[in-house]
């Protein structure tokens, strides 16, 4: 039987650590939503996610850009959607949940700042580098 060297088992207590503490949750979940909303499940299960998410009583902020600026058009919501996306979008808002808009996409989109769901806050890609690096964890869809 070969035993273990003292560094070796600090590594592994180390490494268990590490994974009980993820375990119990991060404190805040930035999700990227950058692919088409209404082409496929993508943003249905990344709203699905961010749920579930709050109802776990972490924090949770959605970034849109991209594509996926159609989510927060008003009035974009394709008739006979399965889902309403936005307003599974909205219902995080009450939860404490903070989305923002990349401003730049919203123009390269045609859009302005009033064609926007009001509940959103335009922002920059500054923006985003600050909730990234506040962010216990980024998820991208």
């Amino acid at each position: 039987m070969t035993i273990p060297d003292v560094s070796q088992a600090r590594a592994v207590v180390s490494r268990f650590r590490r994974a009980l503490s993820a375990r119990q949750g991060a404190e805040s979940v930035l999700i990227v939503l950058s692919h088409s909303p209404f082409d496929g499940d993508t943003t249905w299960n990344a709203l699905r996610l961010a749920s579930t998410l709050q109802e776990q009583g972490v924090a949770v902020r959605v970034f849109v850009m991209n594509d996926a600026t159609d989510l927060v058009r008003q009035g974009a919501m394709p008739e006979g959607a399965e889902f309403d996306l936005q307003a599974m979008l909205r219902g995080l808002l009450p939860r404490g949940g903070r989305v923002k808009v990349c401003t730049t996409c919203v123009t390269r989109c045609g859009m302005h700042s009033g064609d926007v769901l009001p509940e959103t806050v335009m922002a920059t890609m500054g923006d985003l580098a600050i909730w990234v690096v506040e962010s216990d964890r980024v998820v991208t869809f």
